[in-house]
């Protein structure tokens, strides 16, 4: 099943369509309350990725399930990159540390930002661990000519013992939900896809 394709501008609005639509799409496939609000989180979670990217293009939105494996779609059409200040997308705090860098929204939306940018842009800035996140959660993939794996990520996390990334990892609530998150990118489009299968 595959729900509405619902466009997105960035106005609030448009925003909570994707909540209705989760909500729509729990009932319409008689969810538990647990599944439901788990689908719902994701959606929230997704809701907090767009709006930045959004100031680059239009986007689209839509869920589909086969069975008990459900996927929430987003995705974005760069029209203009003007929006971004170059400066602004390194972010370097006081620091010296990239504070987009944090948490593991902020990962999702910078591996976003990053495909926009161009991945040469991306290696570029990684001279510091704090882009480190981005090749470990490097995905191939002949759907995509640039994909990112918080799958991957967290396998590598795991295999390479990064205590501080691993706490920031189990504190977030889609990397605990959510089975997968695909970033990629195939032209001017940035597809994220949120992975869940309801066992």
């Amino acid at each position: 099943m595959k729900t509405n394709v619902h466009k997105l501008k960035g106005d609030s609005q448009a925003l909570e369509l994707i909540l209705d639509e989760a909500q729509k799409t729990a009932e319409y496939n008689n969810l538990s309350q647990k599944q439901s609000l788990q689908l719902r989180l994701l959606a929230e979670e997704l809701i907090g990725m767009l709006p930045e990217l959004l100031t680059v293009g239009s986007g689209s939105f839509w869920i589909e399930n086969e069975g008990s494996s459900y996927e929430i779609h987003a995705s974005v059409v760069a029209e203009s990159l003007d929006f971004w200040d170059k400066e602004n997308i390194i972010a370097v705090s006081k620091s010296g540390k990239n504070a987009a860098s944090k948490g593991i929204i902020n990962k999702i939306r910078l591996a976003a930002r990053s495909m926009f940018d161009g991945y040469a842009m991306s290696l570029e800035m990684s001279n510091t661990s704090d882009y480190n996140f981005y090749d470990m959660g490097s995905l191939n993939t002949q759907t995509y000519s640039n994909a990112w794996s918080l799958k991957n990520y967290r396998d590598n996390l795991e295999a390479q013992k990064h205590k501080e990334e691993w706490d920031e990892l189990e504190k977030s609530v889609i990397a605990n939900i959510a089975d997968d998150v695909i970033v990629g990118i195939i032209g001017k489009k940035v597809d994220i896809i949120i992975k869940k299968n309801f066992d």
